[in-house]
């Protein structure tokens, strides 16, 4: 039998490429992949929808089932366009209660972590979203469903404080110092926005606190813990 110069046996055909060129078991798998992608996609966007839209019958109904799917990671709301710029620098920290191997516990300094995410997104041509937004928005969604006396004001402000509290974790880790974080603290340095010089005018830019309890580090409050 004689071979080409491409090395297929003259009188064998060369399977076709692509879609053709697949088994039947292998297009099953393919096609089951896909439609399965859709349909994650099409149970995404309608969620995405109800959540956005005016209440509405269905979203009324099934209010439950949409909160628990879009909060707190896919959040939406129609600030696109803010009529209102922020006059408030944010700035979350977080100090740790740090246990050693004899019992012992100190407590770390505060650390910014809004500072650790402007430098990160400083000068880079591609910021991350992510950096911008995720520590931000956390602490707006608790701050927003909690009262002055830090209780949550219903499900959502206790799921808020689990989010930070494990966004906060994830952030400074489960050990510093070679310590256990046993416990975090977190608070909210807010300053407001001074007027431009050229205003003649004076503004009072003296930093606010906001400082919560202590929140004791558990196995759930872990990365990859649920």
């Amino acid at each position: 039998m004689s071979v080409d110069d491409r090395g297929t046996a003259a009188g064998e055909r060369a399977a076709p490429p692509g879609w053709a060129g697949l088994s039947r078991p292998a297009r099953a798998v393919v096609a089951g992949g896909a439609a399965l992608v859709a349909m994650a996609t099409a149970v995404h966007l309608v969620m995405m929808f109800l959540h956005v839209a005016p209440l509405n019958t269905v979203s009324r109904q099934h209010a439950a089932a949409i909160n628990h799917y879009v909060l707190p990671e896919f959040e939406q709301n129609w600030k696109l366009f803010a009529p209102n710029p922020l006059q408030q620098n944010i700035s979350v920290q977080v100090r740790a209660g740090l246990r050693g191997p004899d019992g012992r516990e100190i407590t770390s300094d505060w650390i910014d972590l809004s500072a650790e995410d402007g430098a990160a997104i400083r000068h880079n041509p591609f910021p991350s979203h992510t950096r911008q937004n995720q520590l931000r928005r956390a602490w707006d969604f608790y701050a927003n469903s909690h009262d002055t006396g830090e209780h949550p004001l219903g499900p959502r402000g206790q799921l808020s404080e689990a989010y930070l509290r494990r966004l906060v974790i994830s952030r400074i880790g489960t050990m510093r110092e070679a310590r256990t974080v046993a416990r975090i603290q977190v608070r909210c340095v807010s300053t407001p926005v001074g007027l431009p010089s050229w205003s003649g005018q004076h503004s009072d830019t003296t930093p606010t606190y906001r400082e919560l309890a202590w929140w004791a580090v558990t196995a759930q409050d872990l990365p990859g813990d649920r």
